[in-house]
């Protein structure tokens, strides 16, 4: 505000120093009476001529005759031509003062009206603090923007659509290793997305972190919920095998890593040592009362779809700002453009950030871009592609954003066109 004000008193200024400096000399200036110029130049010719006459007279080169009649043909001409002196006492309108005045109002109202039609009013106003320290996978590291973040999502009641900008906020205080303050976004973000098996599935995690990094409690059962939603969750998988370790359940763990070995890649860099845990925990329960029995009793798991991003499944087209917003948008604000389920989850599978002044622009979104290895584009029959330019620099819809989205299409679709057009209520 403090900034603003004084932008303000600047200009003020500056607009005042220009007006003095064009409507002072215009003021101050004399207007010359050509008339009166006229006439006295015609006096001082008349008197010129008379003196010349008299001399003449001196020198004999004039009767006295001739010297008289030539002093009355001139005292003639000097009341014809001299122009009475109320015509030199009565001074002109100075048109030059009239243009003083009318610039003088003209030129504040010009500029301030041009300000207005060509300047941009908010270039001062503080931006959203959320844009600070943000990077690309939506990680915000800026104290400020933390808390500003989380005051503008606390000061409205909860809706649907502000689950992007709790789960932004709970991944960020996680990552910032702030535990109390994620789980505390978390409980929010509960609230709103109660099936979401992800959500679940960092919950536990950062209640566990918050809570003297244990498993056991609630991290356990919001795991099992993880679980229960999508079963092949393997984030959810790799914790609770290591929440069943950590309370002596053997049996589960191997159930747990072994499913989760048999749902990743064979080149994932820590298959090894998952296999390795499951091998100790055979072990362990082997060294139980009864544990050969339990450990005979256990399934053989099949192998199941490995989760190897389909190509097939990627969705491209182009991105383009309608020509009417151009005067409204900043060259610098953010663009995400992502994919999202037709129908379920209303988190992104896949995320693409860029720049108005990138626009238009081409666009792929497939598997590797997805910000949740369990919601991938290939896992739904419809998605739907948004294109928004968010001022606040999350992909969370904020009211004022700018947007385009499709209708829903299916994985693998090409040749999409969207046009930023639609603003967000």
């Amino acid at each position: 505000m403090t900034l603003t004000i004084t932008f303000w008193l600047i200009c003020a200024a500056m607009l005042l120093l220009g007006v003095l400096f064009v409507v002072v000399p215009l003021w101050r200036g004399k207007v010359t009476n050509n008339e009166v110029l006229r006439d006295a130049a015609n006096l001082e010719i008349l008197r010129d001529q008379s003196s010349e006459m008299a001399a003449d007279l001196n020198n004999d080169l004039l009767t006295q005759a001739a010297f008289e009649e030539g002093q009355q043909e001139l005292q003639a001409r000097l009341l014809s031509e001299v122009k009475s002196t109320q015509a030199v006492i009565t001074a002109p309108r100075n048109p030059a003062k009239v243009l003083a005045m009318v610039l003088a109002v003209l030129i504040p109202v010009s500029s301030v009206g041009l300000y207005y039609k060509l300047g941009r009013l908010d270039a001062l106003s503080p931006q959203p603090k959320e844009q600070i320290g943000s990077d690309a996978s939506g990680i915000i590291r800026s104290e400020t923007a933390l808390e500003s973040l989380e005051k503008r999502l606390s000061s409205t009641p909860d809706t649907p659509e502000k689950t992007e900008g709790w789960l932004q906020l709970g991944r960020s205080y996680a990552e910032l290793k702030r535990y109390a303050d994620a789980v505390r976004a978390y409980e929010h973000l509960a609230k709103l997305a109660p099936n979401e098996s992800q959500m679940w599935t960092e919950y536990a995690d950062a209640y566990a972190m918050a809570k003297g990094q244990t498993l056991i409690g609630e991290p356990t059962k919001f795991l099992d919920k993880a679980l229960a939603l999508d079963p092949k969750n393997t984030t959810a998988l790799a914790l609770a095998g290591s929440a069943a370790m950590e309370r002596g359940d053997y049996a589960a763990a191997i159930t747990h890593w072994q499913t989760l070995v048999n749902l990743l890649p064979a080149d994932y860099p820590d298959v090894q040592m998952i296999k390795d845990g499951i091998k100790t925990a055979r072990e362990y329960l082997a060294a139980q009362p009864g544990g050969k029995e339990k450990l005979a009793k256990l399934p053989t798991l099949p192998d199941a779809e490995r989760m190897v991003p389909n190509p097939q499944a990627a969705v491209s087209g182009k991105v383009a700002l309608s020509p009417a917003l151009m005067s409204k948008v900043s060259p610098d604000d953010t663009v995400f453009i992502l994919a999202r389920a037709a129908t379920g989850p209303k988190m992104p599978l896949a995320v693409l950030r860029k720049q108005v002044k990138d626009l238009p622009l081409t666009f792929t979104l497939d598997d590797s871009m997805a910000m949740q290895p369990q919601l991938k584009i290939s896992g739904f029959d419809q998605v739907v592609v948004v294109a928004r330019v968010s001022k606040s620099g999350t992909p969370m819809a904020t009211s004022g954003d700018w947007e385009g989205l499709t209708a829903g299409v299916k994985p693998g679709t090409k040749g999409l066109n969207i046009v930023i057009d639609q603003q967000v209520k």
